[in-house]
């Protein structure tokens, strides 16, 4: 993971692909079949990079949802059992109220990330302007 982070954290498409090489001369013999699929889907793996850095991060970046999963399973792994699936769904929904009311904490430069969004994407993305 520690070479394969620079491909996709390349600030441009030409150093990625220019990384995936390196990614491949020191990877490529013993994980051959995964370097294949990069290459092999190149084209729909990289499209993140039309976007700026910014987006590219919200795009890439797994924190949020570690974050909540670890909260809930704060929660679920205190019981011996649940009587039923919906006494589970039940805690995680409750959990999951919980851990809504903690997040306050605004993503970094949101206000220019959604503009550019909006200008991307205006059928899915709607700014409400007051």
């Amino acid at each position: 993971m520690k070479d394969l982070k620079p491909v996709y954290q390349a600030e441009t498409l030409e150093l990625a692909e220019l990384r995936l090489d390196q990614l491949e001369e020191k990877w490529g013999k013993k994980y051959e079949k995964v370097l294949e699929s990069w290459r092999n889907n190149w084209s729909k793996l990289t499209t993140y990079f039309r976007y700026d850095a910014a987006i590219r991060k919200l795009i890439y970046t797994t924190n949020t949802i570690e974050g909540f999963h670890r909260q809930v399973r704060k929660v679920t792994k205190t019981k011996g059992g649940f009587t039923s699936d919906m006494a589970l769904l039940k805690l995680i929904y409750l959990a999951h109220n919980n851990i809504k009311q903690k997040w306050t904490m605004p993503l970094a430069n949101w206000a220019t990330t959604a503009q550019k969004l909006a200008i991307w994407f205006p059928e899915r993305m709607i700014l409400y302007l007051l």
